[in-house]
């Protein structure tokens, strides 16, 4: 079997791009052990971040702003998606593409390897497989319930959305890891209250969360049935590293388009399939496409970032974010969303820096540094100069 391109793992990222390449016209074959198994996370993503072709029947719920508390109450005026997890996978249409249902053993450059010993040979082989085992590296981790809209209006008290609620109600101590509230309409009658840890190397456990966001809606008289749908995560966000020769093209969480600072990768994946699937189309070399090198550079800065946030105390957290949201919107944007804007990018860090406690400085400088030749701490100091 033969094909334009090959495209491993039909989760939003290998979906995204076998529809954009069905669509001009590409002969495609995907390869997944499980292709018509539904979605069940929840997926969210700045509004502006999506791109134009994805169609309305894959947005859940939009908010004209969200919430973030810090040291204070904040109302971020930037539009938020909550997706239909459904919707986008059915929007997402692969009625062209040829669907093989097997494992893949062996994925290179122009060929992939099936368990049953078949190969699947292509012009181009996209692996978009997922995230590698999260053992021993950076996790984002969250446990969460679904309550009915009237339920969640403690925690909402008059806001759309909380990105992220820092408030101490959730029974931690403040030496220990921090964890914050995420809460989100997933429809017009119903909320996801989502306690989770940011980054962590481990991250907090499940049974921890799950405590520390019973303890959260109890101390905001929010009631509990205990019949409410339970969602969990775990996932690593430390990017792998990139092949430079000789292996498939990486994509989605499994090229590194995860942000490590968010845990974000959605809606980069469905941004990205477009110009990727072009590339294909047109024979370009999709590693430059993917990975311009203004993109490597933000990367580089958003790995100083992690390092950052796991090397920050319990009690520096809150106060580095209060930090960071009062940098002006479109730094925030440039910071937590875009690709190619490395200008305002490293212009949010430095702005960030010259506004930071000295103890937080010392604690960005000295993990900065501690990248060795990659560190960002260079292009930083330029602009703080």
């Amino acid at each position: 079997m033969t094909a334009d391109v090959v495209v491993v793992g039909l989760g939003p990222a290998g979906r995204a791009l076998a529809h954009r390449c069905s669509v001009r016209g590409l002969d495609v074959v995907a390869v997944d052990p499980h292709p018509d198994r539904r979605w069940t996370p929840t997926y969210a993503a700045w509004s502006d971040e999506l791109p134009g072709w994805l169609p309305d029947a894959a947005v859940g719920v939009t908010v004209a702003s969200v919430g973030v508390w810090t040291a204070r109450a904040r109302t971020l005026a930037r539009a938020y998606t909550v997706l239909d997890t459904p919707g986008l996978q059915q929007a997402l249409t692969i009625d062209g593409v040829r669907v093989v249902a097997a494992s893949a053993t062996r994925v290179d450059r122009t060929s992939v390897t099936m368990s049953d010993g078949r190969i699947i040979k292509g012009s181009n082989v996209v692996d978009a497989r997922g995230l590698f085992d999260a053992s021993g590296l950076a996790e984002q981790t969250a446990f969460g319930l679904v309550v009915d809209s009237a339920v969640a209006e403690p925690i909402l008290d008059g806001a759309a959305a909380w990105f992220m609620d820092w408030r101490s109600d959730n029974g931690a101590a403040p030496d220990d890891q921090p964890s914050f509230l995420y809460a989100v309409p997933t429809s017009d009658d119903r909320v996801l209250l989502e306690e989770t840890c940011l980054v962590g190397r481990p991250a907090l456990d499940q049974r921890e969360l799950a405590a520390r966001l019973r303890n959260r809606l109890a101390a905001r008289s929010v009631g509990l049935t205990g019949t409410e749908q339970v969602e969990r995560v775990r996932f690593a966000v430390e990017a792998p590293k990139r092949s430079r020769r000789g292996g498939a093209t990486a994509f989605g969480s499994r090229g590194g388009m995860l942000h490590p600072g968010t845990g974000y990768s959605v809606a980069a994946s469905l941004t990205c399939a477009e110009p990727l699937a072009a590339a294909i189309a047109n024979g370009h070399n999709l590693d430059h496409t993917l990975w311009p090198a203004r993109t490597k550079a933000i990367a580089a800065l958003r790995a100083a970032g992690l390092r950052t946030l796991l090397d920050l105390d319990p009690t520096q957290v809150v106060p580095f974010f209060d930090a960071f949201f009062e940098l002006p919107l479109p730094q925030q944007r440039a910071y937590l969303s875009q690709r190619t804007n490395f200008a305002e990018t490293a212009a949010a860090m430095g702005n960030l820096f010259r506004v930071l406690p000295a103890d937080l400085r010392r604690a960005v400088t000295g993990s900065s540094l501690s990248m060795g030749k990659y560190s960002p701490i260079r292009a930083l100091s330029t602009i703080i100069e």
